[in-house]
């Protein structure tokens, strides 16, 4: 899905930057553009970039990782 329209970035993006030590919307902000532009995006990207950190979500990155 489409979060940031203005530089068109989706939440897959914003996963793989986390997974990548992107750590705060600053960040997010230099490495993608994300919310740098209209703004609209910023609540829904936050949200994205701490679910990422959870440790249920890294949990499942772990596991999905795992060869079948």
């Amino acid at each position: 899905m489409y979060v940031c329209l203005c530089h068109g970035v989706t939440d897959r993006e914003i996963r793989e930057a986390a997974d990548s030590g992107v750590r705060s919307m600053r960040q997010l902000g230099k490495e993608l553009g994300v919310g740098t532009q209209c703004g609209r995006c910023a609540c829904t990207a936050r949200e994205i970039l701490r679910e990422s950190r959870t440790p249920d979500y890294m949990a499942l990155a772990d596991m999905l990782a795992q060869p079948a």
